[in-house]
């Protein structure tokens, strides 16, 4: 009984230190979370600018998935982790011009095709159906299971050589930019990271579909830079 009441005693005493420690980090959370934004903006401008995706695909696409540096943490056919931001087009099935704030995404699972020659993969995901952005809102999904998706043709190519894929999928390393498989991952919302950016606990669907939030700076830079997509 008295260790007891010992244990008792020392976790009353430990539970504000605990708290107070646990404040900063959460406020740090928010600006790691902005910055990834900041990433997946110049990742995206890199590849408007590389012109490799087809102007067609990029005008098309319902929503656009940026995660900067993919990590693979095995060798060969190996596991991967990532997180960044999905935007999707505003108006009946996302046909509309402007773009949504966006939610944050991870990914995770098998990386066979993130074997690009770096340890960082910057990954590019054009969802190109209104049903696959549904089901990717909903929640975890497994890329080539729930989806279909195929590595994203490059130059004046459209829906013909892609055979109507729900996701087109690009990665870059090492300078390399080309279409790339991520069949066997997952993806899911990051809602920690949404409550974060957003102050509020707020779903994906709430970001994308309700327009619940207004975009970050951070967020708005991207958003701006996909309104710019026709001068591309």
């Amino acid at each position: 009984m008295p260790t007891l009441k010992i244990r008792t005693a020392v976790s009353w005493l430990l539970a504000p230190l605990l708290l107070i420690s646990t404040l900063p980090a959460w406020g740090a959370d928010k600006g790691k979370d902005e910055e990834t934004v900041e990433k997946a903006t110049a990742v995206l401008q890199s590849m408007l600018d590389s012109k490799v995706v087809p102007p067609s695909l990029l005008v098309t696409a319902n929503c656009i998935l940026v995660l900067p540096g993919v990590k693979k943490f095995a060798v060969g056919v190996g596991g991967s982790g990532g997180r960044g931001p999905m935007t999707c087009r505003k108006g009946k099935n996302f046909s509309g011009d402007e773009w949504s704030a966006p939610a944050m995404y991870t990914i995770g699972g098998a990386s066979a095709g993130l074997q690009l020659g770096g340890s960082s993969t910057d990954v590019v995901l054009l969802i190109m159906a209104p049903s696959a952005v549904n089901k990717v809102m909903v929640g975890k999904i497994k890329v080539g299971t729930d989806l279909t998706a195929a590595a994203g043709p490059s130059g004046a190519t459209s829906k013909g050589l892609v055979g109507g894929a729900d996701i087109l999928t690009y990665g870059r390393a090492k300078g390399l930019f080309a279409g790339m498989s991520l069949n066997g991952a997952s993806l899911e919302p990051d809602s920690s990271a949404d409550q974060h950016l957003y102050g509020k606990a707020v779903s994906a669907y709430e970001i994308v579909i309700d327009n619940a939030v207004q975009a970050t700076p951070a967020g708005q830079s991207l958003v701006s830079l996909l309104g710019r997509l026709g001068t591309f």
